[in-house]
């Protein structure tokens, strides 16, 4: 299983090998990670995809341009004008936990990419995995998951 590592410590160094700079960065709170294991990060949340959409659709649906809207430093997509308008009237409502990176990943200690199409919505929260595989070691326990997530998430934030 590959994780898509997030990225806290750089270091620049001339040819000799000698260490020249290092710096520390802390994680985006929401998670605009492009995918695949080098992806790199962009300004769209969860891919692109309808945060709304997993609640009144009940299935993940790409955003499109022309319904985006800019909420916590990230660009979220919708597939309709109603998506929008709902999320802009109470975005944490339809935000998924953990800044839309992967529910398991947290649990462990690591911040990592999603597929849009590995999701649950349990108690009106929105959560979203790494993969099939992952989302299947989630779901054998997802309360216990969610309990030790919620107290890992914001210190991961200042790794």
């Amino acid at each position: 299983m590959f994780f898509q590592p997030r990225v806290t410590t750089f270091f620049i160094a001339s040819l000799t090998g000698v260490l020249l700079s290092t710096a520390v960065y802390a994680a985006p709170a929401i998670n605009t990670l492009k995918g695949g294991l080098f992806g790199g990060h962009g300004d769209v949340a969860i891919l692109g995809y309808d945060p709304v959409a997993y609640f009144v659709d009940r299935k993940p649906k790409a955003g499109q341009d022309q319904y985006s809207y800019r909420w916590m430093g990230a660009t979220w997509k919708f597939s309709t004008a109603e998506h929008l308008q709902l999320f802009k009237a109470s975005p944490e409502k339809y935000a998924p936990q953990y800044g839309g990176y992967c529910a398991y990943g947290v649990a462990k200690d690591n911040l990592v990419s999603i597929e849009p199409d590995k999701w649950k919505v349990l108690n009106g929260k929105l959560y979203l995995n790494y993969d099939g595989d992952v989302q299947k070691k989630w779901l054998v326990d997802p309360a216990g998951f969610i309990k030790t997530a919620d107290g890992k998430f914001s210190k991961l934030l200042k790794k």
